[in-house]
């Protein structure tokens, strides 16, 4: 068969897995955004650690480099690309907040809703922006490792891996108040869409770092554990 099948790419392969499995349970009846998040907080866990996993090897060949960069960025896609709008959709389709808008109509029954096509536009606009964020990346990646070599000290842009911790704690915040937060989830979508395409200059975390930030991870899904258990 073609492709990497080592221990090098299996938390990329499980960060993919669990990505669609987060899509598909948020889209599955009227929504589950809750349960959406623990799939993406799994997604920001495996790829905390994927990437030191795979240098872990030390004989790998170019082709199997080469390999783990291109399925990393295609599965960050569809985690941190796509869960999170599928995550804010079913909060939408599972909120109160819909304004509806009468069209003019020879039956007089179809309406426009703005409320969810706008957040739906967000929704686009954030998975073109991460895309776009991700294909930048891969390619200066590839011409500053010709140039420099090593490892690169920050970036440029805010990395897509920040939505495993900045949606989730809006969700967070969802789950305990009674107020209805779904227009700030999208607009911090629309903020952080920007700040992906932004020349902002984000260090990049060593060890000490992934492990705070996978430590916060960690925090979040137990709160929202206790949260979800304590309603049943």
């Amino acid at each position: 068969m073609i492709g990497v099948y080592d221990y090098t790419v299996v938390l990329t392969y499980m960060s993919m897995l669990s990505g669609v499995l987060g899509i598909l349970v948020c889209l599955h009846s009227n929504g589950h955004p809750y349960m959406g998040v623990f799939f993406l907080l799994f997604c920001g866990l495996c790829d905390a650690f994927d990437g030191k996993v795979a240098r872990h090897k030390k004989d790998r060949t170019e082709f199997e480099k080469s390999f783990g960069i291109q399925i990393d960025s295609f599965s960050d896609l569809v985690a941190f690309g796509v869960l999170p709008g599928c995550i804010g959709f079913a909060m939408l389709r599972t909120s109160d907040r819909y304004v509806e808008t009468p069209i003019v109509d020879m039956d007089g029954d179809k309406r426009l809703i703005l409320y969810p096509i706008l957040l739906v536009t967000i929704i686009l606009l954030y998975a073109l922006a991460a895309l776009i964020r991700l294909a930048y990346y891969n390619v200066t990646e590839e011409e500053r490792s010709k140039v420099e070599g090593g490892v690169r000290k920050y970036y440029l842009g805010l990395p897509v891996t920040n939505a495993a911790l900045i949606f989730p704690t809006i969700m967070l915040i969802q789950f305990s108040t009674k107020v209805d937060i779904t227009p700030v989830y999208f607009a911090v979508m629309a903020v952080t869409a920007f700040l992906f395409l932004s020349r902002i200059k984000v260090p990049k975390f060593g060890l000490k770092g992934i492990l705070i930030m996978t430590g916060i991870g960690v925090v979040e899904g137990v709160i929202l554990i206790i949260q979800l258990v304590s309603r049943l």
